[in-house]
């Protein structure tokens, strides 16, 4: 309760020394207001910064997953291959 009571007041002398140093207020106002820009687009500059490593990032992994994939099937096929080739030389073991 006290703590509402201690909010309150402090809500009132605010709002009165608001009213009686208003123009004080928006110097504060007008000199913080280009510095939150800026430090506002540093973050966004630094935050599409990371957003593009990122990207690039899960892009040569998608790259790196499809040329693993690629050479897991390349394998397959040259055994398979293999395997063709060592049936065809008994056909024609056998044909002869």
């Amino acid at each position: 309760m006290s703590l509402l009571i201690g909010g309150v007041i402090s809500a009132i002398f605010g709002l009165i020394s608001l009213i009686f140093w208003w123009s004080d207020f928006m110097t504060i106002v007008k000199g913080a207001f280009p510095i939150g820009l800026l430090l506002g687009g540093a973050l966004a500059i630094y935050v599409g910064i990371d957003e593009i490593q990122d990207k690039i990032s899960e892009d040569k992994q998608t790259h790196e997953e499809k040329l693993e994939k690629a050479k897991e099937e390349i394998e397959l096929i040259k055994a398979q291959a293999e395997k063709y080739k060592e049936e065809l030389s008994k056909l024609k073991e056998t044909k002869l």
